[in-house]
C-alpha cells in the first residue's frame, strides 16, 4: 500500500527534511541554522533609492544587499495599514504563495508611477517574497500575506478566495460563505487546501491567531527604527507541519527528542487530529541512510540522470536559465526509430518533472527533446509534460514543443536550487565544468618557458606541474623541451606536485 511520508533529519548544525509520496522523495528541503530562509519575514525597510525609469526601488532592510520593490508590489495606501484589521484575520504559505500573488496581481490592474508612491528616505513595512538569488538581492512586496494552518490573512487586498485544489463546488461555497460572515473589512482571506471539510470554529480560531499576530506586528513598527526585522516566519520544522502536513501524510518522523517534543506541543494546539502520526525515530543507524533518502540526495545533485530504458537526461545551470537535453542512451528499441524517440521522450518528460520539483528548478527552463519528425508526436510529449506539471505546487508555464524538439518553459522560484543550496562553484574549474587538457596546458607551458627565457638568460629553469602535465610532457614533448634547451643553452628540470591542479604551474629560474 503507497504511503506518504515527511521525514526530518535535525542536528544543531542543520534541519533537512524529505516529502516523500508512495515511496518516492519527491521534494528535500535544508535549512542551515546559521543561514535560516527569510521568505515570509517582514521587515521596516528604508526607501535608499528610487528608479523611475525602471519603476522600481531599492529598499535597506538589514541584509548584505538592498531588496528589490517593484511598483507592482507597493500598496497604494502604505500608509494606511493599521485602518485594515478589525479583529480576526490570516495568510499562506509556501505551497499555494503563487495563488496569493496571483490574486493581488489581478485586482490590481492599474498603478501609479512609483515616484508618486514612496520617496528616498521615508520608512516602509514589506515582506521577503523571494530569498536574495545569486547576485541579486532579496525581492519584497508591501503587500503582505501571514499564513496559519488554515487560511492566509492578507491586510492590504480586500479579498475571499479558495485554494484552487479544493474542487467540489459546493465545498468551495461553504468556506467562501463562512469566511465573508468572519471576515474582518478590507482585509483579503485564502482558504487553504487542509481547510477542506473543517467546521467554522477552526476558521475562526486560525483567523483569530492571525490577525493577532498582524496587530503586533503593526504596535512593533511603531517603535522599531528602520531596518528592522518585524516578524520571522516558523524555522522549517515547524514551517513543514504547518504547511505540508496534512490528511494525505500518513507518518511524521523526526530524530530529534527535542524538535520532537515543539513538533508535538504545535499539532496539539493547531492539528491534535494529526498527533498520532508523528513519530520519535530512536534506531542507531542516521534517519536518512534507514529510509534510503541520502543515495536518493546524492543523485539529486548529479548532471546526469538515467531513465530506465536506458536513455538519460542531463540538466546544466546557467546564469540566464536550466537546459535539459534528452538522449536515448543506451536505448535501442524494438520497432522503428520514431517509436522509440517518442518513448525515451515521454518517459523524460516524467522524468523531468520529477527533478524540477526534487531539485527546486525555477526560473527560465529550456528542454530539448530528441527530434520528432511527427506532429502528433510532438504534442503527445507536450501534454505529458504539462499533465505531470498540474501536480506541482509551483506554478509552471509552458510553450508548446517547437519542430527542433525544444520546450519553453517557466517555473516559479522563491528560493535556491537545491544543487545552489547544497554546492559551490568549483574553485577549480571555477564554474566552467570544463578543464584544459594535459596536451593544451603542456604547450602552454613550452610556451611560457620559451618566452620566461628570452627575458631571462638563465642557465636553469625549474618547471612544476600536476604529474599528469609533466608525465605528458616526458613522453610526448621530450623532443621539443631538448629544442628549447639547446636553442637558449639552458637545462630544463621538471617536477611533478599532485597537489596543484590540472591547470597550475610554476615556472622559476634555477
Amino acid at each position: 500500500m503507497a504511503t506518504n511520508e515527511i521525514v526530518m533529519n535535525i542536528t544543531e548544525r542543520e534541519t533537512r527534511l524529505a516529502l516523500i509520496e508512495n515511496g518516492q522523495v519527491m521534494e528535500f528541503h535544508v535549512e542551515r541554522h546559521g543561514e535560516r530562509g527569510i521568505v515570509g519575514n517582514i521587515y521596516k525597510g528604508r526607501v535608499i533609492r528610487v528608479l523611475p525609469g525602471m519603476q522600481a526601488a531599492f529598499v535597506e532592510i538589514g541584509l548584505p544587499r538592498a531588496a528589490f520593490l517593484y511598483v507592482g508590489d507597493i500598496h497604494p495606501h502604505i500608509h494606511d495599514l493599521d485602518f485594515m484589521v478589525d479583529e480576526d484575520e490570516e495568510k499562506e504559505p509556501e505551497g499555494e504563495e503563487a495563488e496569493i500573488q496571483a490574486e493581488i496581481t489581478e485586482r490590481i490592474a492599474v498603478t501609479p508611477p512609483i515616484e508618486d508612491l514612496i520617496r528616498e528616505g521615508e520608512d516602509i513595512l514589506v515582506q521577503i517574497s523571494k530569498e536574495p538569488l545569486g547576485s541579486k538581492g532579496a525581492r519584497i512586496t508591501s503587500h503582505i500575506s501571514i499564513p496559519g494552518r488554515h487560511l492566509v490573512f492578507m491586510p492590504t487586498v480586500d479579498h475571499i478566495g479558495v485554494s484552487r485544489r479544493i474542487e467540489n463546488e459546493e465545498e468551495r461555497q461553504r468556506l467562501k460563505e463562512i469566511i465573508a460572515e468572519i471576515k474582518p473589512p478590507s482585509c483579503g482571506i485564502i482558504v487553504r487546501t487542509v481547510s477542506e471539510h473543517e467546521d467554522r470554529a477552526k476558521l475562526e480560531q486560525d483567523l483569530k491567531f492571525l490577525t493577532e499576530t498582524w496587530q503586533r506586528i503593526l504596535e512593533k513598527e511603531k517603535k522599531a527604527p528602520a531596518p528592522w526585522l518585524i516578524y520571522e516566519d516558523l524555522d522549517l520544522s515547524l514551517r513543514a507541519v504547518r504547511d505540508l502536513f496534512t490528511e494525505d501524510v500518513d507518518r511524521l518522523m523526526v530524530d530529534s527528542p527535542k524538535h520532537y517534543r515543539r513538533i508535538v506541543e504545535f499539532i496539539d494546539a493547531f492539528m491534535p487530529s494529526l498527533n498520532q502520526s508523528v513519530e520519535l525515530y530512536e534506531g542507531d543507524e542516521p534517519i536518512f541512510d534507514t529510509m534510503g533518502i541520502e543515495m536518493e540526495l546524492n543523485k539529486a545533485l548529479g548532471r546526469k540522470v538515467w531513465l530506465k530504458s536506458g536513455g538519460y537526461i542531463n540538466i546544466d545551470f546557467t546564469e540566464a536559465l536550466v537546459a535539459i537535453d534528452v538522449n536515448t542512451g543506451r536505448y535501442v528499441g524494438k520497432r522503428n526509430l520514431q517509436e522509440t524517440i517518442l518513448k525515451t521522450n515521454l518517459e523524460a518528460a516524467k522524468e523531468i518533472a520529477y527533478q524540477l520539483r526534487l531539485r527546486n528548478i525555477g526560473g527560465i527552463i529550456i528542454v530539448d527533446f530528441i527530434d520528432m519528425d511527427r506532429a502528433p508526436d510532438r504534442e503527445k510529449v507536450t501534454n505529458a509534460l504539462q499533465e505531470i506539471l498540474r501536480k506541482d505546487k509551483q506554478k509552471t508555464n509552458i510553450l508548446k514543443i517547437s519542430e527542433l524538439g525544444l520546450v519553453q518553459m517557466t517555473r516559479k522560484r522563491t528560493r535556491e536550487s537545491l544543487t545552489r543550496t547544497l554546492c559551490q562553484p568549483c574553485p577549480y574549474c571555477e564554474g566552467k565544468g570544463f578543464v584544459k587538457s594535459p596536451t593544451t596546458v603542456g604547450y602552454e607551458i613550452l610556451r611560457a618557458v620559451s618566452h620566461h627565457l628570452c627575458d631571462d638568460h638563465t642557465r636553469g629553469v625549474q618547471v612544476t606541474a600536476h604529474p599528469e602535465i609533466v608525465k605528458m610532457l616526458l613522453e610526448e614533448q621530450s623532443e621539443e623541451l631538448e629544442r628549447i634547451q639547446n636553442k637558449y643553452a639552458t637545462r630544463i628540470q621538471l617536477n611533478a606536485d599532485p597537489n596543484l591542479y590540472q591547470e597550475q604551474y610554476d615556472i622559476a629560474s634555477m
